[in-house]
C-alpha cells in the first residue's frame, strides 16, 4: 500500500480550493493536510501541521506565494512547493523559482497532470505543465548565447543519460528504474551536473542543457 502523501492548499479563492481538494480527493494515496487563503494564514497553519507538498498560488492578499514559499522553506526545507499559475503571471516564474518552487501546474490542470506533479515532485524531479514549457525554454535561456565552455564540462555518458531523462520529465524514481540504478545514485550524477555546469537546481539545469543543445527533444 502507497504511503498516503499529504497536501497543503494555498489560494485566495475558496471555490478554487473546494475544486481542488475534489480532484485530489480522487487520487487515493493523497491526504489533504491543510488549506488556507493567503501566504500569512498559511505559514501560520503550518507550524502545527507537517505536509509533503504545497499546492500555493502565486498571487494572493495579505502574502504572496513567492514570499510564503521563501519562508516556508526557511522553516521546513524538506518541504516541495507546487506553484499554481495562470497565463499572463510569467514575470512571476522566475521568481517563483529562486524561491523554490519545484512545479508549475496551470490553475485549469486537470486530474492526470495534477497526479503526476504530485508523484514527479513527491519523488525527487521537477514538473511543469506542458503550456509553460514555452516559458522555460524561453524565459531561463532569454538573452544567453550558448557556453562556449560546455564542452569542456565533460560530462560522463552516465550523466549525459541523466540530464537526458531530466530534460524529458522524469523523476528522480523514474530515472532510477530506467537506468537500473539507485535513486541515490541518480543523486549523486545530478549534484555532480550541477557543480559542472554551475547552476543552482534542476530546472537551470534544464535550461543549461537545452541551450546548449546537450540534450535532443522532440
Amino acid at each position: 500500500m502507497q504511503e498516503k502523501i499529504k497536501v497543503f492548499i494555498v489560494d485566495d479563492h475558496e471555490i478554487f480550493r473546494n475544486g481542488l481538494k475534489m480532484v485530489l480527493g480522487k487520487l487515493k494515496y493523497v491526504e489533504i493536510a491543510g488549506e488556507a487563503g493567503n501566504g500569512k494564514e498559511f505559514l501560520k497553519i503550518l507550524k502545527e501541521t507537517e505536509p509533503d507538498i504545497v499546492l500555493i498560488d502565486i498571487e494572493m492578499p495579505e502574502m504572496n506565494g513567492i514570499d510564503a514559499a521563501r519562508a516556508a522553506l526557511e522553516k521546513k526545507p524538506g518541504l516541495k512547493i507546487i506553484a499554481l499559475t495562470m497565463f499572463g503571471e510569467d514575470d512571476y516564474i522566475q521568481s517563483m523559482l529562486d524561491a523554490g518552487a519545484k512545479g508549475f501546474l496551470m490553475k485549469n490542470v486537470n486530474k492526470e497532470n495534477l497526479d503526476r506533479a504530485i508523484q514527479t515532485v513527491y519523488n525527487g524531479g521537477s514538473y511543469y505543465s506542458e503550456e509553460l514549457f514555452e516559458f522555460f525554454t524561453r524565459q531561463l535561456t532569454r538573452e544567453k548565447e550558448p557556453d562556449n565552455k560546455a564542452e569542456k564540462h565533460n560530462l560522463t555518458r552516465r550523466e549525459k543519460e541523466i540530464l537526458q531523462l531530466l530534460c524529458e520529465g522524469l523523476s528522480n524514481k523514474e530515472i532510477a528504474d530506467a537506468l537500473f540504478i539507485s535513486e541515490r545514485t541518480v543523486l549523486g550524477h545530478k549534484t555532480n551536473l550541477l557543480t559542472k555546469t554551475n547552476t543552482k537546481n534542476s530546472l537551470s539545469l534544464m535550461a543549461y542543457a537545452i541551450r546548449n543543445k546537450l540534450v535532443v527533444l522532440e
